[in-house]
């Protein structure tokens, strides 16, 4: 098993054990004390659980290599599996929010919060920072945007942790246990909110459009810098999984033998490969002669048209 593969385990299995910890601990420390903002706090941490095991699901398929159903391989599994978790965890914000404000308008609001919703709260900062430490640090060595991504998730549920934090300290100071149901409701709000941005994201990776400008500048510097090859155009990038697939056409000169272009074709496949930053999966490179016309270019990207 690659290396890569074995960190990214290994990160998945940490990110099930020590969220499903703090998801328990919350959501029994929010009922038993009578804290609507903890229990919603603990909701997003088990959401989290679920998107570890999608990683380390993820992994496994990654692992895995192309075949005849799947020729490209198993890397649109993350954005795809990314989809389905953004419902779950829209509808798990929903359900919080529609509680919260069945609480506030039924005018039935509970005692003030007992101490343990604040320790949970404090572990859950605590354990928190530690997993997106922990997921970042893996992220660059692997360079992975997947554990990426579940890193910043995780510095994100920091500041949910310490604004329910601030909630609980505010019911406490004022003596209004209201507040706590208020608090649990900006966090639901944030949690569909954070389904909502995940759900668009995955949309720009399945429909192909989510490549940085700058790295097709970088390619058609690359392809411009091979010596006999002219007017790269008609440019598609695409991520499969977390490497790229580069689609080109080139020009060269049109007396020149099938075995020389083909050799030309290779160094432009090389340098690209070697000079991203990005892993690359595979370049796809069409040949055509100098000069060559064709009215059909409405595929691809153009340098003018950077």
């Amino acid at each position: 098993m690659p290396d890569r593969i074995k960190r990214i385990k290994a990160v998945s299995w940490v990110g099930i054990g020590g969220n499903a910890f703090l998801a328990i601990f919350k959501i029994y420390a929010g009922y038993t004390s009578g804290s609507l903002s903890v229990v919603a706090d603990g909701i997003d941490s088990s959401g989290d659980v679920f998107i570890s095991i999608m990683t380390l699901y993820i992994a496994y398929l990654l692992s895995k290599p192309p075949n005849l159903r799947f020729p490209y391989g198993y890397g649109k599994a993350e954005p795809n599996a990314t989809k389905a978790l953004s419902f779950i965890i829209f509808f798990a914000g929903a359900q919080l929010a529609i509680s919260s404000i069945r609480k506030l308008s039924s005018g039935h609001i509970s005692q003030i919060p007992g101490k343990l919703a604040i320790i949970a709260i404090v572990i859950s900062i605590i354990g928190k920072l530690i997993l997106a430490w922990y997921q970042l640090y893996i992220a660059k060595k692997t360079k992975s945007s997947m554990l990426y991504a579940n890193a910043k998730n995780m510095q994100g549920d920091v500041i949910i942790s310490s604004s329910v934090l601030l909630g609980l300290v505010f019911t406490y100071v004022f003596k209004l246990p209201i507040l706590d149901t208020i608090t649990a409701l900006l966090v639901s709000g944030w949690i569909i909110w954070v389904a909502i941005r995940i759900f668009i994201e995955t949309n720009l990776e399945l429909m192909d459009g989510n490549v940085e400008k700058n790295v097709y500048k970088k390619v058609f510097e690359i392809v411009e810098s091979v010596k006999g090859v002219k007017n790269p155009h008609r440019m598609r990038i695409r991520h499969v999984g977390h490497k790229l697939m580069v689609n080109v056409d080139i020009e060269l000169d049109g007396d020149m033998t099938l075995h020389d272009a083909h050799e030309i074709s290779h160094v432009v496949e090389k340098d690209i490969k070697t000079g991203l930053d990005e892993e690359v999966l595979d370049v796809i490179i069409h040949v055509e002669p100098y000069g060559d016309e064709t009215e059909e270019q409405r595929l691809g990207i153009s340098k003018e048209g950077l």
